[in-house]
């Protein structure tokens, strides 16, 4: 069938059979994989090409719904490093696979793109499509704007269809290649397992900026996640938690934003550890605005991370669903300061959910910004006060916090009814022996033997027939008392 020729109306295009078939799913995208020769990651061209092994422009016939009758190219791609089927971009390995040709992982990858555009994040619905049809064959249904797929209303069913109208998986990844970001799929060497645990909420795919695995930091890895008003006091908590946990070799992971967020990227950069953020909108439209630079750093040292395509913005259901990728993404959520209503608190309900360590930082009683965290504490939420209580939760057997106490004072080296007899003598003033054993509950000749053993260790001097605590004595036994 040719480019020119449009298919009779609720027809298939021909040689499109269902998922795996090489037949239309996009209206004549010329869309190339890589660049320079196979040694080099070589050009993949899609499916449907026919200018033979020198990889020149790939077409692809049929134009949908709405398209003219004319052909139209669209953008070619060039994304090296494509380090495995189904990974386009710059970055995360190698020098590619230097595949040529339009097989069914490249048609699955296309496919995700362009229902990544058509779905919101977490469409569970289109999930159980996906999962259950295959992305491509998902596409030519919405291509074709036929009978609804089940699961959704026929209004619903048409917007889905309006919006794939308008997607164009070439223009996003040519978007994402200038951008240095590069598309991750499930089924690849980088994607993070974990994900999975998701079900049909996962997401389609993941637009990744930066050079490291996402797959290799996502296993060792913790999110810190607060207030976007923060006080001092979280803002420092944050920080501390996210440079400490650093320093310990765990990438800390949060959603960029404003307060804790910010906070916590910061600590993680500024202990020359690893961090990743994930953004409710496209990995190449930094949110928000005034984190830009923070941002550009993170991308530059470490993983900027989303599953909206190249260009979209942020809504408020978007972060929400946001929350979720940052939960399955982490071995745990520490919480730094969140409200009662508090989108931080969506975050630690679904690590809850997915079987995740979930942790809180406790603040004032009387502040209003951690009264959602207490209430966490007050159920099945570990309370955590450094980096070291929270690797002992989500690290690896043995990974045990030091143990905890006060100072020890010379007085606590002393036999026990030594310093019954040194607590014996008045703060001020001296007391015969009678007197220091009466208080020591002890004789006066034990009471006598101990004060000479307290007067060689420098505790005590004796003025007359009377007793006295010497200064050094004065200060060691102040020392353990509360100032209270």
């Amino acid at each position: 069938m040719s480019g020119n020729t449009r298919p009779p109306e609720g027809a298939a295009p021909s040689g499109d059979t269902g998922p795996g078939t090489s037949g239309t799913l996009f209206p004549e995208a010329a869309v190339s994989f890589g660049g320079g020769s196979p040694a080099e990651g070589g050009a993949m061209t899609p499916p449907g090409a026919g200018d033979g092994p020198d990889g020149g422009e790939a077409r692809w016939a049929g134009p949908g719904p709405g398209d003219g009758d004319g052909a139209v190219t669209g953008a070619g791609v060039a994304a090296r490093g494509r380090s495995a089927a189904g990974t386009c971009g710059t970055g995360g390995g190698g020098a590619g696979s230097g595949a040529r040709g339009g097989g069914p992982e490249d048609r699955e990858l296309l496919g995700r793109v362009f229902l990544a555009r058509v779905f919101e994040p977490g469409d569970e619905a289109g999930g159980r499509w996906v999962r259950e049809r295959g992305a491509p064959e998902v596409v030519r249904r919405l291509r074709e704007g036929g009978r609804a797929l089940p699961g959704v209303s026929e209004k619903r069913w048409a917007g889905l269809c309006a919006r794939a109208g308008r997607a164009d998986p070439g223009r996003d990844l040519a978007v994402a290649r200038s951008a240095g970001a590069r598309f991750v799929v499930p089924g690849t060497a980088e994607w993070p397992g974990q994900l999975d645990d998701l079900g049909d909420a996962r997401p389609l795919g993941l637009w990744v900026r930066g050079g490291p695995s996402l797959r290799m930091w996502a296993l060792r890895s913790v999110a810190v996640v607060g207030a976007r008003a923060c006080t001092e006091y979280g803002a420092h908590m944050a920080a501390t938690l996210a440079a400490g946990l650093a320093e310990r070799g765990w990438v800390v992971v949060s959603g960029g934003a404003y307060g804790i967020d910010g906070a916590a990227h910061r600590g993680a950069l500024g202990a020359g550890g690893a961090t990743a953020a994930v953004l409710a909108c496209g990995v190449d439209r930094p949110y928000p605005p005034g984190h830009t630079a923070l941002i550009t750093r993170i991308a530059e040292q470490g993983l900027v991370v989303g599953e909206l395509p190249p260009g979209d913005h942020p809504t408020p259901s978007r972060f929400i669903l946001r929350n979720r990728v940052i939960a399955a993404l982490t071995r745990g959520t520490v919480v730094v300061e969140a409200a009662h209503r508090s989108g931080s608190l969506v975050t630690a309900r679904a690590a809850r959910r997915l079987g995740r360590h979930v942790m809180g930082v406790p603040g004032p009683a009387t502040s209003a910004l951690s009264a959602g965290v207490h209430e966490m504490l007050r159920g099945d939420a570990v309370l955590v006060g450094d980096a070291a209580e929270v690797v002992e939760l989500v690290g690896a057997m043995g990974e045990l916090p030091p143990e905890r106490r006060g100072p020890v004072l010379p007085t606590d080296l002393l036999e026990s009814r030594t310093r019954q007899v040194l607590a014996g003598l008045p703060g001020r003033g001296t007391a015969t022996a009678g007197e220091v054993a009466l208080r020591a509950q002890t004789t006066q000749d034990d009471a006598v033997a101990r004060l000479y053993e307290l007067r060689a260790l420098g505790y005590v001097e004796r003025h007359g027939d009377g007793w006295k605590l010497t200064r050094q004595a004065m200060i060691s036994v102040r020392g353990g008392r509360s100032p209270c």
